[in-house]
């Protein structure tokens, strides 16, 4: 992938770049387009697929995680991918069964709370792999989901911090009909569970429309209150937690006013799902 990726460069094209953890969806899909259109018709677009085991606590769903690699070549062919990148285990951490692998890139402010705070090992495996898949495939520009807000926030620290010569795009969530954000997990769920679903994303409407209600903002455990009502239309939901934060530095608020945003996180059945949006 390196030797290829350098080879375009001396061509003088440009490489888009979209990490995946693969079993596409619409979503991915809007990204290849914005890679594209950062690099123009002249340029690559390498999409990787890679479900990354450094990034999964010990409880959590790697190895049930949704894999389809045959519709994944099939999708990115249809979407213009120039070149899907999938490599294996013994590739990203070759010597990690020896515990010989030793170096991570660790993110230590944006990456604190939210789900830094529920899956306390999770950022550490997703800027190492990020970091390493950036130096294979030596892209001018990256793309990630707004969905995973915090994640795009540590990749863009992460990038300024260590000067990769990388331009981050960061592009909006897309939703299902009902406003549940497109995640691979969400084949996860049974009919229940979905209908369920879009508690996150209703949460996230009524908390706009208090915020946008108050003139001087509302304290941050008032507004969680004031959302309990819609908690408990969707007693299939156990909601992980709710929290509100300034978007440019991701530091927990406890006042939040027009312009914060909000994170929310909630269990249906044994899958997880997060979403997040400006307020």
């Amino acid at each position: 992938m390196q030797a290829l990726a350098l080879a375009w460069r001396r061509e003088g094209s440009r490489i888009g770049f979209v990490p995946t953890m693969g079993y596409l969806h619409a979503g991915h899909v809007s990204l290849v387009k914005k890679a594209r259109a950062a690099v123009g018709s002249g340029g690559k677009v390498v999409l990787s697929i890679y479900v990354n085991p450094t990034q999964f606590a010990a409880n959590e769903d790697l190895s049930r995680y949704p894999r389809d690699f045959g519709r994944d070549l099939r999708m990115c062919r249809e979407a213009g991918v120039d070149e899907v990148f999938a490599p294996r285990d013994r590739d990203m951490f070759p010597d990690a069964n020896q515990g010989d692998h030793s170096t991570w890139v660790v993110e230590q402010q944006v990456s604190m709370g939210m789900e830094g705070a529920a899956r306390p090992t999770h950022f550490r495996g997703v800027t190492t792999v990020v970091a390493k898949l950036f130096n294979l495939v030596l892209p001018d520009v990256a793309v990630f989901g707004a969905k995973d807000f915090q994640q795009a926030a540590v990749i863009l620290r992460m990038v300024r911090d260590l000067h990769f010569p990388i331009r981050v795009i960061v592009s909006r969530t897309v939703r299902e009909s009902d406003g549940l954000a497109l995640s691979s997990r969400n084949r996860y769920l049974d009919t229940a569970h979905r209908a369920q679903a879009v508690v996150l994303n209703r949460l996230i409407c009524q908390a706009r429309e208090v915020v946008r209600k108050s003139r001087a903002g509302i304290f941050a455990d008032k507004l969680r209150r004031a959302l309990k009502p819609v908690e408990e239309r969707y007693p299939l939901a156990r909601v992980d937690y709710i929290d509100f934060f300034n978007p440019s530095t991701l530091q927990p608020l406890t006042r939040v006013k027009p312009g914060s945003r909000m994170a929310v996180a909630a269990f249906l059945g044994d899958t997880r799902l997060i979403d997040n949006g400006l307020l």
